[in-house]
């Protein structure tokens, strides 16, 4: 392994890949040396976000529920015991311990289904050539098929929506820890850390046909497997995002549109500020990462000056779009490696208003991917975006994307410089460090 240049750090040389492992584990954390002084806990479930790491860190920091007392740290094993554990005590600090792996759904989706609701029924009552596509499906009664999807739907919201209190850690026990089917909601609270978990995107059992939307209609589905709605200090690391057993790849289409089933792996919405997500994987999706839900001039009055946000270390691999797509936030997006396959659309969307810093990133594109489909442009907005690799090649994503896409020229310059960062490295260095430290079992 030849020597790292580290940016603002010491030079450190690894001959093996023994040597290589050690300095991931010191990088992650895991060795307890990359972030603050708490870190030298025993106890992983009692860390907190070191000073300097990424818009969590900022002003009061993020600690979660590193100051519970005995009574307020739980080790889970259930769905039930998950949500009592959240709900006991409010917003004094916890700690939950997830040990295996709670499904949300161990019933199946028939647990939530409203009787008299059949899916064949209700592609015949729907089907194009009976309804056609020009009007939804919103007036339709109650006991119609769609009426009885409602009612199914609003059953499955209830059960597997998690609502995180402030001042919370959740963290995984051990290597197989996770959640599946669930949506964990960190909405209007304040300093939450989740970390070490295998989180599978939750399956809308009951997705809403809208015959209105574009030419064809398409499906709709509701739950984002996390999503930070007006909260502020959150911390996420060391997980893994992830379709898990139902890949958008093997699902079924139904009026020859794709019978999609799943919404956002992480969304920050909403007036949602101070956000860190460092050494995550997110893997295998469609719609990945939504910062700012809306270009509407209501939202903006909420969002501008929050939304602010640090991607760090991450791992986005097999993913379509969304990685993130931004709106008005200030966002660092650095130290990644994006691996780009078939059906690959974008990796940053530069939204409305957004300020996208993206810098020391590395992204491997299969052979016929363009580097110039890495940025998207939805909004005039400019962005920072410098120090990337492309397959090993130095590459600037802004130049590519113009000189290929022309119509959607780009401007450059986010207009801020990002301060809040731990140590940043070489691009061509991301790969190795990424693929041997993040996502979830690796927090001891």
């Amino acid at each position: 392994m030849s020597t790292f240049g580290w940016h603002g750090h010491a030079t450190v040389r690894a001959a093996s890949l023994a040597g290589c492992t050690a300095l991931v584990l010191a990088l992650t954390g895991t060795g307890a040396q990359a972030h603050s002084p708490s870190h030298h806990h025993r106890d992983p479930a009692r860390q907190t976000l070191g000073a300097g790491d990424g818009w969590a860190s900022h002003g009061t920091g993020t600690t979660g529920g590193a100051a519970a007392d005995h009574e307020h740290v739980r080790t889970v094993r259930t769905w039930a015991e998950f949500k009592a554990a959240l709900a006991d005590g409010g917003d004094a600090p916890k700690i939950i311990k997830v040990k295996g792996t709670i499904d949300a759904v161990s019933e199946g989706c028939e647990a939530f289904a409203a009787p008299g609701y059949d899916f064949d029924a209700y592609l015949e009552a729907y089907a194009p050539e009976t309804w056609g596509l020009e009007q939804d499906l919103s007036a339709e009664p109650d006991d119609s098929q769609e009426g009885l999807r409602r009612t199914s739907a609003a059953a499955q919201d209830t059960a597997i929506k998690a609502h995180v209190p402030s001042n919370t850690t959740i963290i995984g026990v051990g290597r197989n820890a996770g959640i599946k089917g669930a949506s964990l909601q960190i909405k209007g609270v304040d300093n939450v850390i989740v970390r070490n978990l295998t989180l599978e995107s939750p399956v809308d059992c009951f997705p809403q046909w809208d015959p209105t939307d574009g030419d064809k209609g398409n499906w709709n589905s509701e739950y984002d497997t996390a999503v930070v709605h007006g909260s502020t200090h959150v911390w996420l690391d060391h997980n893994t995002f992830t379709d898990g057993e139902h890949p958008d790849s093997e699902a079924p289409t139904h009026f020859g549109m794709l019978y999609q089933q799943h919404d956002g792996e992480l969304d920050i919405v909403k007036g949602a500020n101070h956000v860190t997500a460092s050494w995550n994987v997110f893997t295998e999706h469609d719609k990945t990462i939504l910062i700012g839900n809306s270009d509407s001039e209501s939202t903006a009055v909420g969002d501008r000056g929050r939304l602010k946000a640090t991607f760090h270390h991450n791992l986005f691999s097999g993913l379509v779009e969304r990685a993130p797509r931004v709106r008005f936030g200030q966002v660092d997006v650095y130290n990644n490696h994006f691996v780009a396959k078939d059906g690959y659309s974008y990796s940053f969307g530069v939204g409305k208003e957004s300020q996208l810093v993206a810098e020391h990133n590395a992204f491997t594109l299969a052979k016929g991917i363009s580097p110039a489909k890495i940025l998207k442009k939805w909004s005039e907005a400019p962005l920072t975006a410098a120090h990337n690799v492309v397959n090993g090649k130095r590459t600037d994503l802004i130049a590519v994307h113009n000189a290929e896409i022309p119509a959607e020229t780009l401007q450059s310059g986010a207009g801020w410089t990002p301060t809040l960062r731990t140590a940043v490295h070489p691009a061509r260095v991301v790969p190795f460090l990424v693929e041997h430290g993040a996502g979830a079992g690796r927090v001891r």
